[in-house]
């Protein structure tokens, strides 16, 4: 049996992530191995993202070992993954999604409203710094610091834990995937914090050439999440979309008269300046997509109509939210 290669971020989320996917592929029939790797994005602790390259740098190592042969397929987390692939790379697998909503942990303060005078918030999203700006800007608190904060998930909690901070905000899908959920003070309401394209969402990528390992990732995909998540990064990558982007996108499928998901699409941004006034500019669109249901194994070329129709919805919120004045 040939065995397959992951290729992975050291950190422990990033392990959880590849073994999860590692353990999927082989209740599906195939011998699975690891190959761990620590990226550039890892090493570099003491500059925020947008200054020193974006979150490409978490995954250009990783490709590396695609295109040498040393690796099969590399597991993401989907809002590292930069919107444009390089030449001759395919995003060839999402999987379904975790919980897409940022978190608030603080070791003694329950909500933003309960922090003290002149408490320090730490995150290392522009986009969560302009929606924390809005959310402070509507309790009245104009005292409060929002400084960086870098460095792995259980990095970031040891920096809390030490002090530094009063509190911060995280992914929600990071600590539940490492069952650390009873850190979590509560969950932003997503209108109240929009989450980040892809956020949540587990993405496989690997070489375009490679189509016979693409019908076989097939089983692990969630086709909802696939769709929606195209639409988020068609939001992102419209308006020039990296980590230096203050934005913001997420799309959820509204429910049908049975209460479950049904067949439209609302896909909602926000975009905020991070040295401006502590106000969002905001766009939302909806649409419709049938076939869902019936899509086989192996179902690539019909999911491909779906996910173009998708991008196509993103962008239309990208242009709303430059026609309201976003930049």
């Amino acid at each position: 049996m040939t065995t397959l290669t992951i290729a992975t971020r050291e950190s422990r989320l990033a392990l959880w992530q590849a073994q999860h996917v590692q353990a999927r592929l082989q209740q599906c029939g195939h011998a699975v191995a690891l190959l761990g790797m620590t990226t550039t994005g890892d090493q570099i602790l003491d500059r925020t993202l947008s200054k020193v390259g974006g979150k490409g740098l978490f995954v250009k190592e990783l490709e590396a070992a695609l295109a040498q042969g040393q690796a099969d397929l590399a597991v993401h987390s989907l809002k590292d993954v930069p919107m444009e692939l390089p030449e001759g790379f395919d995003l060839a697998c999402v999987m379904a999604r975790e919980d897409p909503r940022d978190a608030w942990v603080s070791p003694h303060h329950a909500d933003l409203a309960s922090l003290p005078a002149d408490a320090v918030v730490g995150t290392s999203s522009l986009r969560r710094t302009v929606g924390l700006r809005a959310q402070f800007a509507r309790l009245g608190r104009t005292d409060i610091r929002i400084e960086p904060l870098r460095g792995n998930l259980d990095t970031r909690l040891r920096k809390l834990d030490d002090g530094q901070y009063h509190g911060i905000v995280l992914a929600a899908a990071g600590l539940k995937r490492l069952g650390l959920q009873a850190r979590i003070r509560f969950e932003f309401a997503v209108d109240d914090m929009l989450p980040a394209a892809g956020q949540g969402a587990l993405g496989i990528e690997v070489m375009r050439a490679r189509t016979e390992l693409q019908a076989q990732l097939w089983p692990l995909a969630d086709v909802r999440t696939w769709v929606a998540v195209a639409a988020e990064r068609a939001v992102s990558r419209a308006m020039g979309g990296s980590c230096s982007m203050p934005l913001a996108a997420h799309a959820r499928w509204l429910p049908d008269a049975a209460g479950l998901p049904g067949e439209q699409l609302r896909v909602d941004a926000a975009w905020g300046d991070p040295e401006g006034a502590p106000v969002l500019v905001e766009a939302r669109t909806e649409g419709t997509f049938s076939g869902l249901q019936t899509l086989q194994p192996g179902g690539q070329a019909e999911l491909a109509p779906l996910l173009a129709a998708a991008a196509a919805l993103g962008e239309r919120v990208a242009a709303d939210l430059r026609a309201a004045g976003a930049h």
